[in-house]
């Protein structure tokens, strides 16, 4: 077969090319202007090429500037790092932000050309400090050193202590807000188009419900535990239980702890957390009003998963996968942090970082490891807040704040140890690096487990950890080429995707912006009560029937038996 080919046929295709662009630009143009069909018309009549071009980006820009106005409701630590993430793309695409803070927030200061600032000034003592979690990382340590069946409770009795104090600050947060009519009256005049919040407290639900906004979360976690329970059937059968460090193939004894601390989690909403907002409730919502119904409402929920890496559950229509979205390529580093990624030579560099609300170990541990990076022939960037440890090597530089994303994507690094935070885990899947895990506080042991499961990563326990044990432990990440290769797999298959989990964000919260929420993705089912979401009252209803209907069987045998005796005796 000849196929011929005119000479023209490049110019032919750069003109097709250039067409295709221009009426996918004026199409995304036309439909985020009001004089769409002015534009459209005069795409019809046709123009040249180059003032074509001109017009839709006029267009485009002016659509950016008729973007929507967000209110949204952040929570604190990492949670706002990846909060960021979103706020930056909604604001390249012409969206105004407002952020509602407590003025004692440990991250989020009024400082940005990006968003508006509400900070609200507490007027309760109670407050969480961010000392906290060095408690927390004590206590933690400690209990890693009990009996599984003596932890278990332990475990049960810190989380309602937890619960009570992040729950009380949010209560107060919110509290201040809906008292405050000059404030409330500025946010109802703003006429916001919908609310951003991450819902593991729910002052931002509360908030939205008060203003009567469309709600989108960007959503991990909820109440006590992973927010899927919400939302979706999770059953406890096959659906790990937050803290549970099982996978989703349990045997029976794994079922029946997993079950356990399935109804534990249940009990610690309804008498530890719901009793909080009550009276709140009665002040400021209408009667009959429910906590969980407003939370399970959400138009959208923005779930910070993504399977490959997370373990496969039902789902619902409303809920977009967004794991690893405040992941991206690498950008170039400072001059001086690139002449120490360099002067590794072959050996490469092994990057530590404990995430941002655990700054450092407790001593003996940081000697431990400090020691164990000296023995290394890589080069060590260690994100290390105190005191220099003694043993450290000249190999290793600490830095009070790394670059985390551009140093996991730099070609000379070979492995990342790491605490197990979420966004930390993504972007080390992104970049196909490797992973040593030393998990400390919450989600971070089942995180550790999942990415262990994938052969992607090796876990070490940092209550009983030695300098011996560590150094075998990263040289075997290090060298073991299943590591990498498995991680670069799980690299694939992230990045194998339509959109980017940025994209799909955006998309979404931007989609109920357009059409004033997504109540038509909502389903019934999280209305329903727990016994008729089960079915626990029709299971009633019929058994009632069935023994009514034998019980009506042997009254009617036993009648029939004794008629001929009766007749029988009467003769």
């Amino acid at each position: 077969m000849i196929i011929c080919i005119p000479h023209d046929y490049d110019m032919l295709m750069r003109d097709h090319i250039i067409q295709v662009n221009l009426d996918l630009m004026l199409h995304r143009a036309c439909r985020r202007v009001t004089w769409k069909q002015s534009a459209c018309s005069f795409w019809n009549m046709g123009v040249n090429a180059n003032r074509l071009l001109f017009f839709s980006c006029i267009l485009v820009v002016t659509g950016y500037c008729n973007g929507g106005r967000i209110l949204v409701f952040p929570e604190d630590g990492s949670h706002w790092v990846n909060m960021q993430v979103i706020l930056k793309e909604l604001h390249a695409h012409g969206h105004s932000l407002t952020v509602v803070h407590s003025s004692r927030s440990w991250y989020i200061h009024d400082r940005s050309s990006l968003y508006t600032f509400i900070s609200v000034n507490l007027t309760s003592t109670e407050d969480a400090s961010r000392g906290i979690f060095e408690t927390l990382l004590e206590r933690s340590l400690s209990l890693r050193r009990m009996t599984p069946i003596l932890r278990f409770f332990e475990q049960q009795k810190d989380v309602m202590t937890m619960l009570k104090i992040f729950h009380g600050v949010t209560l107060s947060i919110i509290s201040t807000i809906l008292d405050d009519s000059a404030l409330m009256g500025k946010l109802q005049d703003s006429k916001f188009d919908l609310m951003l919040t991450d819902p593991a407290f729910p002052a931002g639900v509360l908030l939205a419900h008060y203003l009567h906004l469309p709600l989108v979360y960007n959503v991990r976690w909820l109440n006590a535990g992973d927010a899927h329970m919400a939302i979706a059937p999770s059953t406890p059968s096959y659906v790990p239980m937050y803290n549970s460090l099982f996978r989703d193939r349990m045997d029976f004894l794994q079922r029946t702890e997993n079950f356990l601390r399935y109804m534990v989690s249940l009990l610690q909403e309804q008498f530890v957390i719901l009793p909080i907002y009550e009276e709140l409730l009665k002040r400021h919502f209408p009667p009959g009003s429910d906590l969980l119904s407003m939370q399970r409402s959400a138009d959208i929920w923005l779930m910070r998963v993504d399977f490959i890496f997370e373990y496969p559950r039902p789902s619902m229509p409303n809920v977009v996968y967004i794991g690893g979205f405040q992941c991206r390529p690498a950008e170039p580093i400072v001059t001086e942090l690139e002449e120490f990624m360099q002067s590794s030579g072959e050996h490469g560099v092994v990057v530590m970082s404990l995430g941002v609300m655990v700054t450092a170990l407790p001593k003996h541990i940081t000697e431990a490891i400090a020691a164990a990076f000296a023995k290394i022939p890589q080069k060590v960037i260690w994100r290390y807040v105190g005191d220099r440890p003694s043993s450290l090597g000249n190999n290793t530089l600490l830095l009070e704040w790394l670059p985390q994303n551009n140093l996991l994507g730099h070609p000379k690094t070979c492995a990342f140890v790491s605490h197990g935070g979420t966004n930390g885990i993504y972007e080390a899947i992104y970049h196909g690096i490797p992973v040593l895990l030393l998990p400390l506080l919450f989600d971070q042991f089942d995180n550790a487990i999942r990415l262990e499961t994938r052969g992607a990563a090796r876990v070490l326990e940092v209550s009983t950890l030695t300098s011996k044990e560590f150094l075998e432990a990263l040289k075997d990440v290090i060298k073991n080429p299943s590591y990498k290769s498995n991680i670069q797999e799980l690299s694939e298959l992230h990045r194998d995707q339509p959109f980017s989990p940025l994209d799909s964000a955006t998309f979404w919260i931007e989609y109920v912006i357009r059409h004033k929420g997504a109540q038509h993705l909502y389903s019934e089912g999280s209305s329903l009560p727990w016994y008729s979401y089960h079915n626990l009252d029709v299971v009633g209803f019929l058994l009632v029937i069935i023994l009514a209907v034998l019980w009506a069987l042997v009254y009617l045998v036993k009648f029939l038996c004794c008629t001929p005796y009766r007749k029988q005796k009467v003769e």
